[in-house]
């Protein structure tokens, strides 16, 4: 992910409110590894159960968007759908956004299962175990950040 500034970051929501905008906790965007992320993902913690992602589509535009965590946790360990990493080290849960435009005024949302604290860019690039012998561990995971790119793009295009 190229790095963003904290302009383009507030700009790129389309889910939010003003209100929302004016309270979000912004991470510090110096300290990021932006080489090593595929979306900016993080937790307000101001407020326990809002989130934000900041997603690159497909054609370098940014979408940022606005999450509520629900308020039930899976009653199973789930997977999380965006890096489908089956030895996940985290928690996953659902997470809801509000739909932009009119959509989203009438109350309609979309969700998802994802990472607690958005660890997936972390989690696809772990080298994964060779599955057979001559297996290429190297594009497969390349292609685990191709797939996570692809998923969490198609979600920031339903919102």
């Amino acid at each position: 992910m190229l790095p963003v500034t904290i302009e383009a970051l507030r700009a790129s929501f389309v889910n939010a409110s003003r209100r929302e905008l004016t309270d979000m906790t912004v991470p510090d965007l110096e300290t990021v590894d932006w080489d090593g992320l595929t979306y900016l993902g993080w937790r307000d913690p101001k407020t326990s159960r809002r989130a934000y992602a900041v997603v690159p589509t497909l054609d370098g535009a940014l979408v940022g968007i606005v999450l509520r965590q629900a308020e039930a946790s899976p009653r199973s360990r789930a997977q999380c759908s965006w890096c489908q990493d089956v030895k996940l080290p985290n928690d996953v849960v659902f997470y809801s956004a509000k739909r932009s435009g009119p959509a989203g005024r009438k109350g309609d949302t979309v969700g998802t299962l994802v990472c607690q604290d958005f660890q997936c860019s972390r989690n696809v690039r772990k080298t994964p175990p060779p599955a057979y012998e001559g297996y290429d561990v190297d594009a497969a995971r390349l292609r685990r950040i191709e797939d996570l790119q692809l998923r969490v793009a198609g979600f920031a295009t339903e919102v």
